[in-house]
């Protein structure tokens, strides 16, 4: 008991850490030390097959860590990989004596390396690819070397980008066809015209690709270094980092406090990706999907924040806010290019595609009820709030009312979520008994039980699940 004391004021005391570092200074490596302290500790002393950090452990780290930066291999060069080997059999070494040599070369050495390619693909984009010429292009990063010129990078981007150039180009090829098809009048565009919107279509893609690891910091990529850490102890342990630990919370319970929008990064401009209905934004009917979102105002300040240009995560963070308070937007309309000043009130949103969905099917005289669930969620908040299980009682009761004869349950692709949304919904189908078992690193097994007598079903039940139904599901 006393042991397991301790290791949760470990893990209470790396979430406070963790929380922190939402601050400007997140980048203070001793920060960073105190938090792969933490967590090795806490992965070493209280996971349920706890392993020992050393050399093994340590090279299958080191592959984990190389092949999530760079798993095309069109970035680093074959001495960069020589000079990363240097510590596979020491990451063991540098966590045990907080030190961060390795990541902070590797972390270096990325961001050198991708300036570069943005420069690759640009001068490989600036002139037409022949296409009448027969080339090989493999496309498993694991069946390539490190490349050990610039000449063979090159070549290597270049080949990529003509294979997705040619993809484009046929695909715009076939719309010509379509259109001389549907209007025999129809002027068809020459080979040469299609090749180059091919070329800027694939021009844009990339831009797009660097546009988002522009904004990436030095804090999400060490988030990389620390999963290919916890992911040796096994698949499903994972590290969140706060802004990856609040996408999963609002993912959970489906719900947010908000404008109610989606919001995407394109070409610097904050743009507005889709409108959630029932949420202030679709209610005020002011604002649309393709608007961009210049500037944002708080009700307490007197000036706006412009957003233009800002890393998507910090321009959210400031669009949303507490339920109840004000947000004014400078917004560039869509379609007549207008400067509007919108000002909507923040509120709870709640984001249906979370959400149990049911439908009735009719077959061979029979009714069949069938409830498809994303995930289990509920609110770590407030359990008593909605969740799964309180969802899927009131769901099977309304198809039982419309005469329902079965029932099917659609888990497929559900991966997972509170393992006592999974015990409630189990109760649901039985009267009393044991639903599940859970055991923690040396210590006995834990019985979760249903303790409610009440069946909601007893009729005939399906459950489907596929390759990607896992954990409580």
């Amino acid at each position: 008991m006393k042991r397991n004391l301790k290791i949760l004021v470990l893990a209470v005391l790396m979430a406070a850490t963790s929380c922190s570092f939402t601050t400007k200074k997140f980048d203070d490596p001793n920060k960073d030390k105190l938090l792969i302290d933490l967590i090795t500790y806490v992965l070493s002393q209280g996971h349920y097959d706890a392993k020992e950090i050393n050399d093994d452990f340590s090279e299958k780290v080191y592959k984990h860590y190389i092949a999530s930066l760079d798993p095309s291999k069109r970035f680093f060069y074959k001495e960069d990989i020589e000079e990363f080997e240097k510590y596979k059999l020491l990451i063991d070494d540098e966590i045990n004596n907080k030190e961060l040599n390795f990541f902070d070369l590797t972390y270096s050495k990325l961001e050198k390396r991708n300036e570069e390619a943005k420069r690759l693909y640009t001068e490989i984009l600036a002139e037409p690819f022949d296409f009448s010429k027969e080339e090989d292009f493999v496309a498993d990063g694991d069946d390539l070397d490190y490349v050990t010129s610039k000449s063979e990078l090159k070549e290597r981007w270049r080949k990529q980008l003509k294979f997705s150039t040619l993809i484009n180009y046929y695909d715009l090829k076939e719309d010509e066809k379509n259109k001389k098809e549907n209007d025999p009048d129809y002027t068809m565009k020459s080979d040469e015209e299609l090749e180059k919107k091919a070329r800027e279509t694939t021009r844009n893609s990339l831009s797009e690709y660097f546009d988002l690891t522009d904004d990436l910091e030095r804090k999400d990529y060490f988030s990389v270094f620390i999963n290919a850490v916890v992911e040796e102890f096994d698949p499903h342990t994972y590290y969140f980092a706060p802004r990856d630990k609040d996408r999963f919370d609002i993912q959970m319970s489906g719900k947010i406090e908000g404008i109610g929008a989606r919001l995407q990064k394109k070409n610097d401009d904050i743009t507005i990706m889709d409108v959630i209905s029932g949420g202030p934004a679709w209610k005020s009917e002011e604002l649309d999907a393709g608007d961009v979102i210049l500037k944002v105002k708080q009700e307490n300040e007197n000036e706006p924040v412009n957003i233009s240009g800002m890393r998507l995560d910090d321009a959210v963070d400031l669009i949303k806010g507490p339920k109840g308070s004000k947000v004014t937007l400078t917004v560039r309309k869509k379609l007549l290019g207008n400067i509007e000043q919108v000002t909507l009130t923040r509120d709870l949103v709640e984001l249906e595609e979370t959400y149990a969905k049911t439908a009735m099917v009719d077959k061979d005289g029979k009714h069949y009820g069938i409830i498809n669930l994303p995930k289990f969620y509920f609110d770590m908040e407030d359990y008593n709030s909605r969740n799964a299980a309180s969802d899927m009682r009131k769901d099977i009761i309304e198809l039982k009312e419309q005469g329902m004869d079965g029932l099917v349950v659609d888990l497929r692709n559900n991966g997972g979520g509170s393992l006592k949304t999974v015990v409630d919904i189990a109760g649901l189908f039985i009267e009393k008994g044991p639903i599940v078992q859970v055991k923690s690193n040396g210590e006995r097994k834990e019985v979760l039980n249903d303790e409610d007598s009440e069946i909601v079903w007893d009729g005939p039940l399906v459950i489907l699940v596929n390759e990607l139904s896992a954990s409580a599901s």
